[in-house]
C-alpha cells in the first residue's frame, strides 16, 4: 500500500498527550507503523559522559503511532485525510480530501 504520510510532510497530532500540536515528519518507520515528528512526543534522555560528549539530560523526539497523525491541509493547516489520483501525465499523487489540493506538487 502506498504511504499516506511521508518524510517532510506537515502533520497534526490527533490523539495523545500532544493532541493538537503540529510538526514536520523527520522519519517514518513503516515496519512499526510509527513516525518521528519535530517538536512532538519530547522525552528526556539521560546520557553518560564519554570522551566525545559531556553527560547530562537531553530532550529528543520519541516515535508516535501513525494512527495518531493526520496530514495538515495545504490550504488551512487543519487535519485532512489523504487520497490518491493519477494525473494526465501518468504520475500518481496524493491529495487532501478536505480541500482537493495536491500534497506532493
Amino acid at each position: 500500500m502506498a504511504a499516506k504520510i511521508k518524510k517532510g510532510d506537515k502533520v497534526v497530532v490527533l490523539a495523545g498527550r500532544d493532541k493538537g500540536k503540529a510538526g514536520e515528519v523527520l522519519q517514518v518507520i513503516p515496519k512499526d507503523a510509527r513516525a518521528v515528528v519535530r517538536g512532538v512526543m519530547m522525552v528526556k534522555k539521560h546520557t553518560k559522559a564519554s570522551a566525545q560528549s559531556e553527560g547530562g539530560i537531553i530532550s529528543k523526539e520519541a516515535t508516535i503511532d501513525l494512527s495518531n497523525l493526520a496530514v495538515a491541509d495545504p490550504k488551512d493547516g487543519k487535519p485532512t485525510r489523504v487520497g490518491f489520483k493519477v494525473l494526465d501525465d501518468g504520475r500518481k499523487v496524493r491529495f487532501a480530501k478536505r480541500s482537493g489540493d495536491l500534497i506532493d506538487g
